[in-house]
C-alpha cells in the first residue's frame, strides 16, 4: 500500500498544505490527460456504456468538457436495484468483522488516491486545494469512523433484561435492505462516502446516483471503495437525473431506504412521497440559513476571521456557510470595517492556483440567483458594503465567477436574513443584546449550524442553551459556523435541516441504516 501523507482538514493553514503541493500538482498534471473521458456506470462490478451521454464542465472554464457520463435509463435502475436486492442476503450474512475490514480498507484507498481525487474536485465543482484535500480527508475518515462506530457497539447486539428467568432476551439491530444514495456537487466526496459507509458496514447494500456536476467525483470514489475489497453486487453507480435516474430510483419498489443531501424545498418533497403502502426509511439532509452572533465581548480579530472564512469558504456553497451575522451595536463599525478588509484580501481565482480562497459558483444558475440577490437587497435599501458584481475580467471570462458580497441596512425580516442562497453572500446587522439575537438567529425554518463569538463564558452557555441548530460553535477562529469532522462534530440538522434527529460525522448515524429486532428464546427447566 502507498505511504499515506499527513492529514489536512477545512481549518489547516496554507503552511501545512505546503508540504503536500508537489504531489498535489503532479495529480493535477494527471488529470488533465483525462479530459473527455467517456466514463461508464458500474452494475454488478461491469461497465455500463451508452450512446446517449451528458457532459461534465469546469464552473472556471465551462468551455472545458472534464468527462461525459451515461445518461441513465429506469433501466439501468431496476438492473441496479436488483443485483443490489439479491446480493444483500449474503452480504448481510458476511461476518461483520469481515465487513468491518473491507470498509476500512475502502477508506485506505481512498486516502491512496486523494490527490487525484480532490484534483477532480477542483476542477468539477471549483474547490480551493485545502478545501478539496480536506474533503477527500473527511471522505475516507466517515468511512473508517462508521467502521469502527459498529464495532465498538458489537454490531448493535445487546443483551437485554428479562421478567422470566426461563427468557433470554436480546435486542438486535438489523440492516434495512436496499438503500438510493444520492450525492450532492458541494461535497461528492464526503456526502457520498458518509452514507455509502455506514450502510455497508451495518449489512446493507446501495446504489448510488452522485450529481451530474460532480459524476467524475461519484464515479472515482465508487470505483475506490470497489477496488478497496467492496464486493461488486453490495454498491452499484448510476449516472443521470430527472424523471428516468433520481426520482425513478428513490421511489423504485425495490428501494428499501433513501439518502438524500440537498434543497430543503426537494428533500420535503422526497420525505413526503418516499412511503407508500408502509413507512420506509429516508434521511434527508437538508439547507441552512446559518447566524453567527458577535457579542459586545468578543475578540474581533477571531470573530472577522471566522466569519469571513465561513462565509466564503467555497464560495458559501455549503449548507453550513454563514450566511447572517448579528453583531452588537457598540461594536458594529468596527466589526464591519475589518470585515470588509479581511474580504477585500481573499484571493478569487482559478482554484487550481495555491492562493486562491474562492473559486467559481458551480454554474449560471448560480450567478442567476447572486445578481438577483444582490438587486434585492439594493432594492430594498440594502447598503452593499463590499463585491455585488460578477467577475468578467482577465482570467475570470471563461467561468463562473462573482465576487464575495457583504449587505447590510436591510430589516431583520428581510428575505435575505432568512432564505437559503448558497452564495458567497452574508447579510449583516446590528443588535441591542444578545437576547435579541438569538430572537433573530432562530426565526428561521432551518437549524443547522450556528456560532457565537464571546469571551464571556455566561453568554456562551446562554447560547448554547437557547439557539435551534444542531451544530453550534464558539470562537471558533477557523470557521465561525463550518468545519465538522468525522468523530467530532455531528453534523445534526433540526428543523427544516435534517429528518433524522441524528447527526452525520457521530456515533449514532451507522443505526439510522438499521431496525431492531427483539429476540426471546426460552430456556425450558
Amino acid at each position: 500500500m502507498a505511504a499515506i501523507e499527513p492529514k489536512i482538514t477545512y481549518t489547516s493553514t496554507p503552511e501545512q498544505l505546503e508540504a503536500m503541493q508537489a504531489r498535489f500538482d503532479d495529480a493535477l498534471v494527471e488529470v488533465e490527460k483525462e479530459f473527455g473521458t467517456v466514463y461508464p456506470q458500474i452494475i454488478n462490478g461491469e461497465d455500463r456504456t451508452s450512446e446517449h451521454l451528458f457532459d461534465v464542465v469546469a464552473p472556471a472554464q465551462t468551455s472545458l468538457v472534464l468527462g461525459r457520463f451515461p445518461k441513465g435509463t429506469k433501466q439501468d435502475v431496476d438492473e441496479a436495484i436488483a443485483t443490489a436486492k439479491a446480493f444483500q442476503p449474503e452480504w448481510d450474512a458476511t461476518p461483520w468483522e469481515e465487513r468491518v475490514r473491507l470498509v476500512k480498507s475502502a477508506a485506505d484507498k481512498v486516502r491512496e488516491r486523494k490527490f487525484k481525487l480532490a484534483a477532480i474536485m477542483i476542477r468539477e465543482c471549483g474547490k480551493s486545494r485545502t478545501e478539496a484535500i480536506g474533503e477527500v480527508e473527511e471522505g475516507a475518515d466517515l468511512l473508517e469512523y462508521y467502521a469502527t462506530v459498529f464495532a465498538e457497539n458489537d454490531a448493535y447486539q445487546k443483551k437485554m433484561g428479562s421478567e422470566d428467568p426461563r427468557e433470554r432476551n436480546t435486542s438486535v439491530l438489523r440492516p434495512v435492505g436496499v438503500w438510493g444514495i444520492m450525492s450532492p456537487f458541494n461535497f461528492p466526496n464526503a456526502l457520498a462516502a458518509g452514507p455509502i459507509g455506514a450502510a455497508l458496514v451495518t449489512g446493507n447494500t446501495i446504489v448510488f446516483k452522485p450529481a451530474s456536476a460532480t459524476a467524475i467525483s461519484g464515479y472515482e470514489l465508487a470505483r475506490a471503495i470497489l477496488d478497496g475489497g467492496i464486493p461488486a453486487g453490495a454498491l452499484q453507480f448510476v449516472t443521470g437525473g430527472g424523471a428516468e435516474v433520481g426520482d425513478y430510483l428513490v421511489h423504485h419498489p425495490h428501494t428499501d431506504g433513501v439518502v438524500f443531501t440537498g434543497s430543503k424545498e426537494t428533500g420535503m418533497h422526497l420525505h413526503n412521497s418516499f412511503s407508500t403502502t408502509y413507512p420506509k426509511p429516508i434521511i434527508t439532509e437538508m439547507g441552512g440559513k446559518n447566524p453567527t452572533i458577535v457579542t459586545k465581548n468578543a475578540d474581533l480579530d477571531k470573530a472577522v476571521e471566522g466569519v469571513a472564512r465561513s462565509a466564503f469558504g467555497f464560495s458559501g456553497q455549503k449548507c453550513s456557510a454563514c450566511s447572517r451575522a448579528y453583531v452588537d451595536a457598540s461594536i458594529y463599525d468596527a466589526f464591519m470595517n475589518l470585515l470588509v478588509k479581511r474580504t477585500g484580501a481573499l484571493k478569487v481565482g482559478d482554484p487550481t492556483d495555491r492562493d486562491v480562497f474562492i473559486g467559481p459558483v458551480i454554474d449560471e444558475s448560480a450567478v442567476e440567483r447572486y445578481e438577483d440577490a444582490v438587486e434585492i437587497a439594493k432594492r430594498d435599501g440594502g447598503t452593499v458594503c463590499y463585491g455585488g458584481e460578477r467577475l468578467t475580467g482577465e482570467g475570470f471570462e471563461k467561468g463562473t465567477f462573482v465576487e464575495p458580497t457583504i449587505v447590510d441596512n436591510l430589516p431583520l425580516d428581510h428575505e435575505l436574513f432568512k432564505r437559503e442562497l448558497f452564495l458567497p453572500f452574508i447579510a449583516v446587522a446590528p443588535v441591542d443584546s444578545l437576547e435579541q439575537a438569538l430572537q433573530e438567529a432562530n426565526d428561521v425554518e432551518y437549524g443547522l449550524t450556528a456560532g457565537i463569538f464571546s469571551e464571556d463564558k455566561e453568554e456562551i452557555s446562554t447560547f448554547f442553551d437557547k439557539i435551534e441548530a444542531g451544530v453550534v460553535y464558539a470562537n471558533r477562529k477557523g470557521g465561525a459556523t463550518t468545519g465538522a469532522w468525522p468523530g467530532s462534530q455531528s453534523f445534526t440538522g433540526w428543523k427544516g435541516s435534517g429528518s433524522s434527529g441524528k447527526g452525520a460525522l457521530g456515533e449514532y448515524y451507522p443505526a439510522l441504516f438499521m431496525r431492531e429486532q427483539s429476540r426471546t428464546v426460552v430456556i425450558e427447566d
